[in-house]
C-alpha cells in the first residue's frame, strides 16, 4: 500500500501548477486518496468495426461504481457498441479482464464488469453517483488517465448546467436529447471515462469530450447512469423508450419567435420558475413512431398530462412505458396540437450482430446513424468494406439494400442470399450513400470464401461477449462461361495491331505482403502467347503472389488468371488465362522487333487508359539510363540494375508498349514505384524487349526459369569521379575503350544480405571487370550473373582486387506463404528487404498488422522480425507456429525482435484467438489455400 500512497501524493502534487490554493489542495487530499483508488485505467482493443467506431486500440478511464459486483463506468464510446476487448489497471497497477455489458444507446456512458476476486493486493473504493449534488459555481476536480498519464487530476469550476450535448461528428457518435455540463479544466486524451467529483468525493458527473479550439471540457449528467446502474445490479435489463425524435432546448425569447404562446410560457414560468425555456422538436426520423406526428419547431408542453421543459422528464417517461402509446401535446405555430403514438423499444433499433463476409461487416444500420442523416433506421449498414466490397471500390458507411437482384432487410436475409451464391461468384448490389440516401448506386462484389470466413455474430448483454457461428457453405464454383468478343480496328496501324493484344490487368490483394502499399491494382498487360493464354505485365500491376487476377479483353469479356511468374529483380510478371474461355476471340501473340531503340529513334506508344480504351501517340525516344530510385518505406519491390527506355513525349495511360508503326514492340511501358516524401508516387517508363524475353521464352516452351544476381546494387560514376575514388589510369583508358560514349564506371551501392557478394564486396567498391572483360553494362553484367560463379575485378580505395564469387539463385514465385496471428501478418523476410536494408533472410518478418488486434496492441509493427518466441528461436515460420501452437486464449508470449536498423527490443503479447485466430495461408501447386490452425 505504501506505494499506492505515494502514486497518489505525487498526483495530487500535479495541481501546484494550478490557480487552486495551497489550503484548497489540502482540503482536497483526503478525496482524491480515495478516489484515485476507484479510478482505473481502460484499455480497450476494438477488433471490428461497427457502427460509428472502426479498428483501433485505445486507453480511457473508468471508476469502480460497485466493488462488490464489479461494475465499472465510462463512456458509452469507450465500451463501443460493438465488439471490445478489454483490461482495466487499478492504481496499484493490477490488470483485470473487464467485459462490457451495457452501453446507452444514445448517451454516452456505459459498463465494464471484472472478477472482484481477480483484485488481489488492494481493495478498490466504490464511488457514489450524485448528479444532484451540480451546481454552477461548485469546484471539481476530473480525476482519470488524461492525455495517456497513469493518473491525472484536473482542477475546474462547473461553469453550465444546460450546455447543449457536444456535435463530435457528421457521421459518428453524437448524443442528444440530454444537456451537458461545462468547465474549463482541458482535459484531454484518455481522460475520456473520468468522473467529475466533488470535495466528498462524490462523482456529480461523467468526463465526456472537449473542445480542440479552447480549455472547455464537457461532461455528461449521471441521472440516466443511476438509472442503469441501480437495473444491473439486480441484473435485470434496462428499458429504454423512443419516438426517434431529437429534442433541444430553446429559450423563452426564441420560443415567442416559434409561436408559443403567451399564456403557455406564463404556465410553464409559474410551473418551473428557475427554468429558462422549453423543447422544440429539432428532427423527427423518417419511418419513426412521431413521423407524420410530429413536426420540427413544435414546442413541447405536455407529455400524458404532465408538463415539461427539460430532457430528462420526458425520456425517463418514455422508458418507463415501452410498447405504450402516449400523448404529446405541443404548440405548432402558436396552434396547440395533441398527438398519440407508441414508444419504441429504443434497443430494437441498436444492432447487436454482423455478419462478416469476405473481410467486410455488415449489420442493421442504427438509430445513430439513421438520425446523423435522418433516413429511415433500414438496411444493412457497411461498417468494414474488407476486401470483397473494397475491391468493388465500395466504401465504408454505405447501406445495402438488395444482392443478386432480390432486397435484404436483415442479416439473415443478406446470408441466406451470400451462401446460395458458389464461393468466388461475382454478385450485384444496390446501395446508397448515406449522404445521397435518395440515388442508389450499382456494384459487383466477389463472394469471397477463399481468404476469409464467413460468419454471424451476436453479442449477449449477460456476458458482453459475442459468439460467432460459421455461415453454411457455398455451393462450388459455377464452370466458367465461354464468351467471344472483336477489337477495334479503327486509329493508327500500330493501335490496330496491337489492339488483340493488349488487355487490362485488376490485381486485388487480401493480404498486405512484401510491404506493399496498396490491396487494389490496375495495368495494362501485353499477350505474349495466346495460345497458351500468357500476359506480361509490370509488377506495379502484379506486385506480389498473393491475389486474385482478372484479365478483361477489349474492354468487354472478363477472364480470371493467375500469377506465373513474378520477375525477382526487374520490373515485370507474367500472369496466364484460359484461352477456351474466349471462344472465337482472335486474340494475338504480340510480335517482337529484333532491334533495339537509341536515343532520338522514333516510337509508338501504344497504351490503355484507366477507362480501358486504347490509345496511341508518336514520340521518340529521349534517354535510356538506369534511375537509382529512392529506398522505399517500408522495404518492397523497386527497381534497380536496369537501363529504362524515357521518352520526349507520352501520354496518360495505365501501362501499355513502344512500338514500331507496324506494332511489332520494342519495349513494355511500364509503371514504376518511387518512394515520396508524402507516401508512394510512381511514374512510367519502358522495359526492353531483350529483358522480358529472358522470361517469356523459357515459359513458351514449358521450361523453368532459371535467374541468378550478384547479390549487390550499381550505380554509375563518371570516369572523373571514380578517379577522385582511386580508380587507376589504366582501368579508366581500358573502360574509354570500350565504351567511348558513356565513360562510367559502376559502384557498388548497397549488397544484398544472405548472398556470397555480401561478404566479399563493400559499399563503394568500382566494378571494374566481369570475366576478365571491362563491366561497361548492366545488361552484360547480369547475363555474366547468370553463371553460378562469375570472377569480378574491383578497385576499392587505391587498390584493385580480382574475387570469385557465387551469384544468388532467386526464383519467380514471390512470397508463397504467410501466417496470420495476433492480427500480424507473417512471412519470411523478403528479397526487398534483404537487398534494400541488408535485413537476414531468417526470422519471421512481420509485414502488416490490423488495427485492434493484439499486434496493434503491443506494438507489434511491421518490418520487424521475430527472432525468438519465450526464448525458443524462431528462424522460419515452421519454427514460430511450433512455438505458439499450445498458447491459450488471453495467455500472454514474450517476443524477441530486431528492428530493420539492427536494434533487438521484447515485447510482450496477450492473445486474443476469438477475433484473431491463427490462419495459414499457402500456394499449394498454385492454388492458395487457406489453413486453419
Amino acid at each position: 500500500m505504501a506505494r499506492v500512497s505515494v502514486a497518489i501524493a505525487a498526483a495530487v502534487a500535479l495541481l501546484a501548477t494550478s490557480s487552486v490554493g495551497r489550503e484548497s489542495r489540502d482540503d482536497w487530499r483526503p478525496t482524491l486518496d480515495r478516489v484515485a483508488r476507484a479510478v482505473v485505467v481502460l484499455r480497450v482493443s476494438v477488433p471490428r468495426a461497427f457502427d460509428t467506431q472502426t479498428p483501433a486500440f485505445e486507453t480511457a478511464t473508468g471508476f469502480v461504481v460497485d466493488a462488490k459486483r464489479g461494475l465499472i463506468l465510462t463512456n458509452r464510446h469507450v465500451v463501443h457498441p460493438g465488439p471490445a476487448v478489454a483490461e482495466a489497471v487499478f492504481l496499484n497497477h493490477e490488470e483485470v479482464v473487464v467485459e462490457p455489458i451495457y452501453r446507452d444507446p444514445v448517451h454516452d456512458f456505459g459498463f465494464y464488469r471484472y472478477d472482484p476476486r481477480d483484485v488481489h493486493f488492494m481493495e478498490p473504493e466504490s464511488l457514489t453517483l450524485a448528479p444532484e449534488n451540480a451546481r454552477v459555481g461548485m469546484e471539481i476536480r476530473v480525476v482519470g488517465n488524461d492525455a495517456g498519464e497513469k493518473l491525472s487530476i484536473l482542477a475546474g469550476t462547473l461553469a453550465r448546467l444546460d450546455r447543449a450535448a457536444p456535435r463530435y461528428s457528421a457521421d459518428g457518435y453524437n448524443d442528444f436529447n440530454t444537456f451537458y455540463y461545462q468547465a474549463a479544466s482541458a482535459t484531454s486524451g484518455g481522460s475520456s471515462g473520468s468522473p467529475v467529483v466533488d470535495i466528498s468525493g462524490r462523482a456529480v458527473a461523467l468526463n465526456a469530450g472537449g473542445s480542440v479550439r479552447a480549455s472547455s471540457s464537457y461532461y455528461l449528467p449521471l441521472d440516466a447512469a443511476v438509472r442503469a446502474l441501480a437495473l444491473l445490479q439486480k441484473n435485470e435489463e434496462v428499458p429504454r423508450g423512443t419516438l426517434q425524435t431529437v429534442f433541444q432546448h430553446h429559450p423563452y425569447d426564441e420560443l415567442r419567435r416559434l409561436g408559443l404562446r403567451p399564456e403557455s410560457e406564463a404556465v410553464a414560468r409559474k410551473r418551473f420558475p428557475d427554468g429558462t425555456g422549453m423543447l422544440i422538436v429539432h428532427q423527427v426520423v423518417p419511418g419513426g413512431p412521431a413521423d407524420a406526428e410530429l413536426e420540427v419547431g413544435d414546442v413541447i408542453l405536455r407529455v400524458d398530462g404532465r408538463m415539461v421543459t427539460s430532457f430528462l422528464p420526458v425520456e425517463s417517461w418514455l422508458d418507463a412505458h415501452v410498447g405504450e402509446s402516449v400523448r404529446v401535446e405541443v404548440e405548432r405555430g402558436g396552434e396547440p396540437v395533441i398527438v398519440e403514438m407508441t414508444v419504441q423499444d429504443l434497443r430494437a433499433i441498436t444492432p447487436s450482430s454482423y455478419l462478416e463476409v469476405g473481410g467486410a461487416v455488415l449489420h442493421p444500420l442504427s438509430y445513430q446513424q439513421a438520425r446523423n442523416h435522418s433516413v429511415p433506421v433500414a438496411g444493412l449498414f457497411l461498417a468494414d468494406s474488407g476486401y470483397s466490397f473494397s475491391r468493388a471500390n465500395v466504401p465504408r458507411g454505405v447501406v445495402v439494400t438488395a444482392v443478386g437482384g432480390r432486397r435484404v432487410s436483415d442479416l439473415a436475409d443478406l446470408e441466406a442470399r451470400l451462401t446460395e451464391v458458389p464461393a468466388g461468384s461475382r454478385i450485384p448490389i444496390r446501395y446508397f450513400k448515406l449522404r445521397i440516401p435518395k440515388t442508389e448506386e450499382v456494384a459487383v462484389i466477389s463472394v469471397d470464401r477463399r481468404w476469409f470466413s464467413m460468419a454471424r455474430c451476436e453479442r449477449d448483454d449477460l456476458t458482453g461477449r459475442w459468439s460467432c457461428t460459421p455461415s453454411p457453405p457455398s455451393p462450388p464454383p459455377d464452370p466458367p462461361r465461354k464468351i467471344s468478343t472483336t477489337f477495334s480496328q479503327n486509329g493508327e496501324k500500330a493501335a490496330r495491331k496491337l489492339a488483340p493484344s493488349l488487355v487490362m490487368v485488376d490485381y486485388d490483394i487480401p493480404y498486405r505482403l512484401d510491404g506493399i502499399h496498396d490491396g487494389n491494382y490496375r495495368g495494362t498487360g501485353l499477350v505474349v502467347d495466346a495460345e497458351r493464354g500468357l500476359v506480361v505485365v509490370d509488377r506495379e500491376t502484379v506486385p506480389v503472389a498473393m491475389g486474385d487476377v482478372r484479365i478483361t479483353f477489349a474492354a468487354s469479356v472478363e477472364v480470371p488468371g493467375h500469377v506465373v511468374y513474378l520477375h525477382p529483380t526487374h520490373n515485370f510478371a507474367v500472369v496466364s488465362y484460359d484461352p477456351a474461355l474466349l471462344g472465337d476471340t482472335p486474340v494475338r501473340s504480340a510480335r517482337f522487333h529484333s532491334g533495339s531503340v537509341e536515343p532520338g529513334d522514333s516510337v509508338w506508344l501504344v497504351g490503355r487508359t484507366s477507362a480501358d480504351t486504347i490509345v496511341v501517340r508518336k514520340t521518340e525516344v529521349a534517354r535510356l539510363e538506369a534511375p537509382m530510385l529512392p529506398l522505399t518505406n517500408p522495404p518492397r519491390f523497386r527497381e534497380a540494375n536496369l537501363e529504362l527506355i524515357a521518352l520526349a513525349d507520352s501520354m496518360a495511360t495505365v501501362g501499355g508498349v513502344l512500338a514500331d508503326r507496324r506494332g511489332r514492340v520494342y519495349a513494355l511501358w511500364a509503371s514504376f514505384a518511387r518512394q515520396a516524401p508524402r507516401g508512394p508516387t510512381a511514374f512510367f517508363a519502358g522495359i526492353s524487349a531483350d529483358h522480358l524475353l529472358q522470361v517469356i521464352n523459357p515459359l513458351r516452351e514449358g521450361r523453368p526459369v532459371g535467374w541468378r544476381v550478384l547479390g549487390v546494387e550499381l550505380a554509375p560514376l563518371t570516369l572523373a569521379n571514380a578517379r577522385n575514388r582511386g580508380l587507376p589510369d589504366a582501368a579508366a583508358l581500358r573502360l574509354e575503350q570500350r565504351d567511348g560514349s558513356r565513360r562510367s564506371v559502376f559502384s557498388v551501392v548497397r549488397r544484398t544480405a544472405g548472398s556470397a557478394a555480401a561478404d566479399l564486396l563493400r559499399e563503394g567498391d568500382l566494378l571494374v571487370t566481369i570475366d576478365g572483360e571491362p563491366a561497361i553494362d548492366l545488361a552484360q553484367i547480369e547475363r555474366a550473373a547468370q553463371a553460378e560463379m562469375v570472377r569480378v575485378g574491383i578497385v576499392r580505395g587505391a587498390e584493385e582486387f580480382d574475387f570469385e564469387i557465387k551469384t544468388l539463385p532467386l526464383d519467380g514465385r514471390g512470397t508463397t506463404r504467410c501466417v496470420i496471428w495476433a492480427g500480424a501478418v507473417l512471412q519470411a523476410p523478403h528479397l526487398a528487404a534483404s537487398a534494400q536494408r541488408n535485413v537476414d533472410p531468417k526470422g519471421v518478418y512481420v509485414a502488416w498488422f490490423h488495427y485492434g488486434s493484439p499486434a496493434n496492441r503491443f506494438g507489434l509493427r511491421g518490418t520487424r522480425r521475430i527472432v525468438a518466441v519465450d526464448g525458443l528461436p524462431t528462424p522460419d515460420l515452421d519454427a514460430f507456429l511450433a512455438a505458439v501452437k499450445d498458447r491459450p486464449d488471453h495467455g500472454s508470449v514474450r517476443l524477441r525482435t530486431i528492428y530493420l536498423d539492427g536494434k533487438t527490443e521484447v515485447i510482450t503479447l496477450k492473445l486474443d484467438l476469438q477475433f484473431w485466430p491463427t490462419i495459414e495461408l499457402r500456394a499449394d501447386a498454385g492454388a492458395w489455400v487457406r489453413i486453419p490452425h
